[in-house]
């Protein structure tokens, strides 16, 4: 028997020191690392089963137009994640298993919308963007987000991209146009992804709401911040779909422990370099207020200790006491 093997597990670092710019950031996409599993499978596919059991509603919404591409969409991963992953996917007949979880399904009669099928196959979240014809813009008609970053799919869904990112500060004066050229020009073969990076006092995939927070949290400390908070990151692929022409957008989620991000203190010195060149306006949208403090005199302590270190290493005057 084959026994799962997970690609190496991603090393994101996507905060950088420097002026604050809002800007997409886009790199082009290889389609072989299109989808990312890890070793987290497990655990992630089964916080969305439990998502999807109980609230429904919440994290998965398609409407009728979605149809087409919904089943494109599914086609792809039945097809994709056997063959980019044989020890984790095995495609037998109309059956699709994943060798992790041990769920089976059949990829034509499974009783589920196919968007929802496809959500429950991988550890990222799916949207389906379409345009409309009435208003020449992508508006988002489908999606499977069990694990949102401060929003809700209920109050997204049918919008258009400027109407999806209305809270971003500086949206629609920097980046509105732009996105909508990108969207209209993406083309099947030139698929492209992104990063984007929080910082958050609750490691919990779902996480609907907390835009915008100034409320002190005490819990979060000078001392403890390492233990306390955690770097969220996204990682997002925009492909458009060959045969119906819609855009599937994926969002993937990694939280990693904040004392783990200081084990490299170079990456320490960039992420608080990162916090403080953000904007108050942007500083806030982040929720980064209730223990921005703490944070980063916490990751400047563990900055201050490497730069002691180091000169000690390197023979420096500094003496400690025996």
């Amino acid at each position: 028997m084959i026994s799962p093997r997970f690609p190496p597990a991603a090393d994101y670092a996507p905060y950088k020191p420097g002026p604050y710019r809002l800007a997409m950031g886009l790199t082009p996409l290889d389609l072989h690392d299109w989808i990312e599993p890890d070793a987290r499978m497990a655990i992630e596919l089964a916080a969305k089963e439990q998502l999807l059991r109980e609230r429904h509603g919440d994290v998965f919404i398609a409407l009728p137009e979605a149809a087409d591409s919904a089943a494109e969409v599914l086609e792809l991963l039945v097809s994709y994640l056997p063959e980019r992953f044989p020890t984790l996917y095995q495609r037998v007949g109309d059956q699709i298993e994943n060798r992790v979880t041990r769920q089976q399904w059949h990829v034509t009669q499974h009783g589920l919308h196919p968007l929802d099928l496809a959500g429950r196959l991988v550890q990222e979240d799916l949207c389906l963007m379409q345009l409309a014809t009435d208003t020449a813009q992508y508006r988002l008609v489908g999606a499977s987000v069990c694990f949102p970053t401060r929003w809700r799919l209920a109050e997204k869904i049918g919008q258009s991209l400027g109407a999806i990112h209305l809270p971003v500060p500086d949206y629609a004066a920097q980046l509105d146009s732009t996105m909508d050229l990108l969207f209209a020009r993406l083309k099947v073969e030139r698929p492209v992804w992104r990063l984007n990076w929080g910082l958050i006092d609750n490691p919990t995939l779902f996480q609907p709401s907390g835009h915008g927070r100034r409320d002190h949290n005490p819990a979060v400390t000078a001392h403890n911040a390492g233990d306390t908070l955690w770097l969220r990151m996204e990682r997002q692929t925009l492909r458009r779909l060959p045969r119906t022409g819609d855009i599937l957008f994926t969002i993937r989620i990694y939280v990693q422990p904040l004392h783990e991000v200081a084990a490299n203190p170079a990456r320490a010195a960039r992420l608080a370099a990162a916090m403080r060149a953000l904007p108050p306006h942007m500083q806030g949208y982040k929720s980064l207020y209730p223990f921005m403090d703490a944070a980063l005199q916490w990751l400047d302590q563990i900055v201050a200790e490497d730069r002691i270190d180091a000169k000690d290493g390197a023979g420096g005057s500094i003496t400690h006491p025996a």
